[in-house]
């Protein structure tokens, strides 16, 4: 397998690290689902629950990016291309229906005109996730860059949608504990949903050209 170099790192060391974020990933956000499910069971959270279903969504992304990644790393760059796209696909197809879940939500939000419960465990979880995935996500765009793929792009798209949620919950909570205000989250929640749909449709895009190099 040749090895390219991408300023300085060869492509090889470039997939391994980004195999190891993708690890972090999945025990982080496998973490935040339960704690974040939890917690909004218990305090009959519609946005917090939203987030503890975007972690399981991201632990999904994530588990496709390890089986995309170790094919390159078992197989060489050349034999990567197919599980590119196909990862692509999937990754784009988790990001339309983050869009759609997060939709839905603020929807029923707004007619039942119900906001979030405060909840100290859901604040907890939140608060740390926000610059969790402000690093993985940093990291993960840079090397998805280096190596021209979309799919590692996309979930890097994902790993920052969790912390904006992360950040609309907190949000949420402390404008529910100190306002009153029933209807921030939703309101904040939506503002995401363009950068779901645009990122998953460029996701997509890599099936349509047929690499993964496409811009």
């Amino acid at each position: 397998m040749a090895v390219i170099q991408t300023d300085g790192v060869p492509r090889t060391g470039l997939i391994r690290t980004a195999f190891i974020l993708e690890w972090i990933t999945l025990a982080w956000v496998t973490l935040e689902a339960a704690v974040g499910i939890w917690a909004a069971l218990a305090a009959h959270s519609i946005s917090l629950l939203a987030f503890g279903i975007d972690s399981v969504i991201e632990a999904l992304s994530a588990g496709v990016l390890i089986w995309r990644l170790n094919v390159e790393l078992r197989h060489g760059a050349e034999f990567s291309e197919d599980a590119e796209r196909k990862a692509s696909r999937i990754s784009a197809v988790l990001l339309f229906a983050l869009a759609a879940y997060v939709v839905l939500s603020a929807a029923w939000s707004f007619w039942t005109r119900e906001g979030q419960e405060y909840t100290t465990l859901g604040l907890a979880i939140t608060l740390a996730t926000i610059p969790m995935m402000y690093l993985l996500a940093r990291r993960k765009i840079a090397i998805a860059e280096a190596i021209g793929s979309r799919a590692l792009r996309a979930d890097a798209m994902e790993t920052i949608t969790c912390g904006w949620l992360s950040f609309v919950v907190v949000a949420g909570l402390l404008a529910q504990l100190t306002l009153g205000a029933w209807w921030i989250d939703s309101v904040a929640s939506l503002a995401i949903v363009y950068l779901l749909v645009k990122e998953g449709r460029e996701a997509w895009a890599v099936e349509a050209c047929g690499c993964s190099n496409c811009r």
